[in-house]
Parts: structure tokens; C-alpha cells; sequence
């Protein structure tokens, strides 16, 4: 397969194989294909989690968000903060 670069990506992978970082400018479009290999794998692997959420979210699980849902999950939070306080405290005195 022969890539063409525009004149701004082979600048760019020239100024990369000068200072170093890269061998050839082969080596620049490989690094860009691994990078795009790898955002794609994280894209499924998100949509799979947002596919699991709602499929949760379809059986009734997890919590809907609100403004409202937020304040009582941090009051339910500090509730049980304290009361594992008052048993740590209960243990060591």
C-alpha cells in the first residue's frame, strides 16, 4: 500500500525523524495507525460498558441523576462514614 502525506504530516514526521524520535517516515504513519488501533479498542471496549449501563439501567438497577439523587447518595455517604467512625472509635476505646 503507498500512503500519500499532505505537506503539513510530512513536515511534521520529518521534524519527528530529525530530532530522533522516529526512524523514517514509514515509521510515523505506523505509529499514527498503532494510535488509531488503540483509540478504537478503547471506543469498543466504552461502548460495550455503555452497553452493559443500559442494559442495567433497563432491568431497573443503578440510580438516576439528579440534582435531587446526588444530595441523598452524599447524605447516605456521610451516614455511613459516621456510623463506621462510631464502630472503629467503639473497637479501639
Amino acid at each position: 500500500m503507498e500512503v500519500e502525506l499532505t505537506p503539513d504530516q510530512k513536515a511534521f514526521a520529518l521534524r519527528a525523524v530529525e530530532a530522533g524520535r522516529l526512524r523514517s517516515e514509514e515509521d510515523a504513519v505506523q505509529e499514527a495507525l498503532a494510535l488509531w488501533e488503540e483509540r478504537e479498542r478503547k471506543r469498543v471496549e466504552f461502548r460495550a460498558t455503555l452497553d452493559d449501563a443500559r442494559a442495567s439501567l433497563a432491568r431497573g438497577e443503578g440510580r438516576e441523576i439528579t440534582p435531587e439523587s446526588m444530595r441523598d447518595l452524599a447524605a447516605e455517604v456521610r451516614t455511613r462514614g459516621r456510623a463506621r467512625l462510631i464502630a472503629e472509635l467503639a473497637q479501639a476505646g
